[in-house]
């Protein structure tokens, strides 16, 4: 039987869910046993295979359009969707800029901030993705298995994983829907 391919990609937030995926730390071994790992913060590839994989993880949440296109285009690649970390299920804590608005954040950012640079300005360019309010995952795309946490942690992202690769669905304790 094939191990089943795994692929990971960052969408907005943190990074902590993905610096909880290296938290695995030896463990890894025993979970290369299980999976093939395609792209994740470990392998440092960017795109999982064109062919798909069986399980994609998600982390972060959905800020901006090019977030929007990642998350499509890792949703028609992959049979089982995680989406892991507060930001991927609820918008976490981006989502605060959605209380004052994304021109009042990015002022607060570029310009009010405490800086040593006089000429600051709020960037410009037409190839930056547009920001949008932030929104979970499941706004977006079907999600499979929700796994909360700021970051969740390395157990709990090894046990889903697990599970997953022993073609198990993970029970992951929580009520995820009332989170958004």
């Amino acid at each position: 039987m094939a191990k089943p391919k795994v692929a990971t990609d960052w969408l907005a937030g943190c990074a902590g869910c993905h610096m909880s995926f290296l938290d695995i730390d030896e463990r890894i071994v025993d979970l290369l046993k299980l999976v093939d790992l395609r792209s994740s913060p470990i392998t440092d590839l960017k795109e999982p295979d064109e062919d798909g994989v069986d399980v994609g993880i998600l982390e972060g949440g959905i800020t901006n359009t090019y977030n929007e296109e990642v998350a499509i285009k890792m949703r028609k690649r992959c049979k089982i969707l995680v989406a892991l970390g507060d930001c991927a299920v609820f918008g976490g804590v981006p989502a605060m800029r959605n209380f004052c608005g994304a021109d009042a954040a990015l002022k607060r950012a570029y310009i009010e901030a405490e800086s040593n640079d006089d000429s600051a300005k709020i960037p410009s360019n037409p190839e930056l993705s547009t920001t949008v309010p932030v929104k979970p995952v499941s706004d977006v795309v079907k999600v499979d298995v929700f796994l909360p946490g700021c970051a969740p942690s390395a157990d709990a992202i090894f046990a889903v994983l697990a599970d997953l690769a022993n073609g198990k669905m993970p029970e992951v304790k929580g009520e995820i829907n009332n989170w958004h």
